[in-house]
């Protein structure tokens, strides 16, 4: 089916991810390289062999903490229809459009900010166009039609892992924000090839994605600012097993239960090192470590992620040599007040909707700078995403939330990029300016066991056939190297 689509190969990045670099140990009983939950959420599934190369928390499991029943956010599934000649169409269909066509007419729906179309096989590719119309609402206005970028398929999981071989996982376009809505209505219409139609994936949902209330404030005594602070040992408020696991990750650099890791100088980052990191950093440049200032990241807690809804347990790959740069393809209409509210339904779309185990991105970044702890696990570590389908082992993800084919990316977004990197791979001892060989885990691009030479600082499109992320976005990556390589103290 792939020769009916020359546009396969011009797919859109969407959503969709150092080290203690002494390596973590089992716990006993467990599977090398998988943290296994003692407990699955319903549909959610449970890792059953060990990837290679993949390292396990032994401290995974989070201790006995107090029981929160709030759920933020929900999704709608409905199930597109076949779209008879008298129902209403597209900005770019004519009379002669295909009858195979899917969809919805308009209709009311509960409050939704966030859309996507999944379907059941996630191997079958989407050979048409999405187009999605919806209603405000806060004024009752219906926007223009609005196209949603159909490919997907390089996010996600390396196939060979556990939760690339996870039957949970669906096929899934890009998500789209939209922001406050209470109406839609969508049309899929299957590319012709010389008066053929292209089929359709079987199973096609349309998913409408309410990211939920913003996570309240905290007392003022419990936020955790720049200035100085003293590490705790009690969370600042009661959290569930979840939440406390996630938190526990970070514990290191930051009290349980903050919103924010604060950002530090380059000396205050060296001094407060973690003493595996230290270790490894000395093994890597003994006369002279290169690591940026530690930047502000704002972490699960802080924009409200949900930690019952991912998978229990994080899995790590064995260090971090290369970054990949994204964007998320949800479109620019978000202020940065909103950026948080992107964030838990991008989370919400790749675990609810697409069956990922989490988040696909390591980290990520909103149009003012801000950056954000994404895929569980530790910012510290070398958690593995699901990001760069084929390189996610010794990787990780940054993704800009936003969409940069046509739109340059604002310099604060380039620069939280720089002052991220500079820190992360500092902590390996890596130069950000440097090249690095990865091995691909099989992709469009490059065929699984082949070793690829990237920069250290790569756009998605470096590993795979794809526009991610985003032409203008790419071009900047040169000055986020060279950005990069001076907050670490080199020239």
């Amino acid at each position: 089916m792939r020769a009916y689509l020359v546009s396969s190969i011009a797919v859109s990045c969407a959503a969709a991810l150092a080290l203690p670099l002494t390596l973590a140990t089992p716990a006993a009983g467990a599977d090398p390289g998988v943290a296994v939950p003692a407990a699955a959420d319903p549909g959610v599934v449970v890792p059953a062999a060990a990837d290679p190369g993949v390292v396990a928390d032994p401290a995974a499991a989070a201790p006995a903490a107090v029981p929160e029943t709030a759920v933020a956010g929900s999704t709608q599934s409905l199930p597109l229809e076949p779209l008879g000649p008298d129902r209403p169409r597209g900005r770019s269909f004519g009379a002669a459009e295909s009858s195979a066509a899917r969809g919805l007419g308009r209709r009311d729906v509960r409050p939704f900010s966030l859309l996507g179309v999944v379907w059941d096989d996630v191997r079958a590719p989407l050979h048409g166009t999405v187009e999605v119309r919806t209603r405000s609402a806060a004024d009752g206005a219906w926007s223009d039609w609005q196209d949603v970028e159909t490919h997907n398929d390089e996010h996600g999981a390396d196939p060979g892992t556990a939760e690339g071989r996870s039957g949970a996982l669906h096929g899934s376009t890009a998500p789209l924000w939209v922001g406050d809505s209470d109406g839609v209505e969508i049309r899929v219409s299957p590319e012709r090839h010389e008066g053929v139609d292209a089929p359709l994936p079987s199973g096609l949902h349309l998913e409408l994605v309410d990211p939920g209330p913003e996570p309240a404030d905290d007392a003022p005594a419990t936020r955790v600012t720049r200035a100085a602070w003293t590490p705790r040992t009690a969370p600042a408020a009661p959290m569930n097993p979840e939440q406390s696991e996630a938190a526990r990750v970070n514990a290191d650099l930051v009290p349980l239960g903050a919103d924010v890791i604060p950002a530090l100088t380059r000396a205050q980052t060296l001094a407060e090192l973690p003493a595996s990191a230290r270790t490894a950093t000395t093994r890597a440049a003994a006369a002279k470590p290169y690591i940026g200032p530690r930047p502000k990241i704002i972490t699960r807690k802080g924009w409200g992620a949900d930690e019952k809804m991912r998978e229990k347990g994080f899995v790590y790959t064995k260090t971090i040599k290369a970054v990949f740069v994204h964007h998320s393809a949800t479109g620019n209409r978000y202020t940065c007040k909103q950026a948080p509210s992107v964030l838990r339904s991008i989370y919400r779309y790749h675990v609810k909707s697409s069956g990922w185990r989490d988040l696909g991105y390591n980290f990520a970044v909103d149009k003012c700078g801000n950056i954000y702890e994404g895929r569980a696990g530790g910012v510290s570590k070398p958690v593995m995403g699901a990001h760069t389908l084929g390189f996610n082992t010794n990787s990780m993800g940054i993704a800009v939330l936003g969409s940069y084919g046509s739109t340059s990316p604002p310099a604060a977004a380039v620069t939280a990029i720089a002052r991220l990197t500079a820190w992360k791979l500092g902590l390996h001892g890596v130069n950000p300016k440097a090249k690095t060989y990865l091995t691909s885990g099989g992709g469009n691009l490059y065929k699984k066991g082949r070793k690829v030479k990237f920069n250290v600082i790569a756009g998605h499109r470096d590993g795979f056939a794809t526009e991610c992320p985003g032409g203008r976005l790419y071009n900047k990556l040169g000055t986020a190297r060279s950005a990069s390589a001076k907050y670490q103290g080199r020239r």
